[in-house]
């Protein structure tokens, strides 16, 4: 019982943080976004993303979904277009926990005390996935806003999964438009 605990609370640990979507943006300091109210797919810079389609689709549909949330329409003639792209790759975590079973007395060092730790490794293997959102104007054809998300992914099932993208585009589109938090 006494070695559950630890390993309990480290799993708790484990998958709170890996359910963490970090986002980081970059824009143009020069720009109006307040004037952007219509938005389209890029569909060439979408087809390059190395995804299943299934995927793009799911992606597609959340970006539409948290675009709505913030007023905009999507529109045959936008003010802006929207390009995705991803990355992934695959991590490990190496994570010690020490239980210390020692005994003694007073302030001090004991080269003995050793004999009474238990260490526990535990490792894991996940991958990490990056979505890189666009912002595009259309008519200068650059790009003005980028929304990146990097995070765990999940894929053990048709619902996690199509959970964990929602997750990531409402984190990164939330950071859209900048300033508007201020």
């Amino acid at each position: 019982m006494k070695l559950l605990k630890p390993f309990m609370f480290f799993l708790a640990i484990a998958l709170s943080s890996c359910s963490s979507v970090k986002v980081a943006t970059d824009y143009d300091t020069k720009v109006d976004f307040s004037k952007y109210k219509t938005y389209a797919f890029y569909k060439t810079g979408i087809d390059k993303a190395e995804i299943s389609d299934l995927d793009k689709k799911r992606i597609l549909r959340a970006i539409e979904t948290e675009l709505a949330v913030l007023g905009m329409k999507k529109s045959s003639n936008p003010d802006m277009l929207v390009s995705i792209f991803t990355k992934s790759r695959e991590k490990v975590n190496v994570n010690q926990n020490q239980n210390n079973f020692g005994y003694g007395f007073g302030w001090g060092w004991n080269p003995w005390m050793n004999a009474g730790m238990n260490s526990n490794v535990h490792v894991s293997q996940y991958t990490e996935g990056t979505l890189f959102i666009d912002f595009i104007d259309k008519d200068k054809k650059e790009l003005v806003w980028q929304g990146v998300g990097t995070g765990a992914l999940k894929t053990q099932n048709r619902e996690k999964k199509e959970a964990r993208i929602k997750e990531f585009v409402k984190e990164i589109v939330s950071r859209f438009p900048p300033g508007k938090n201020k």
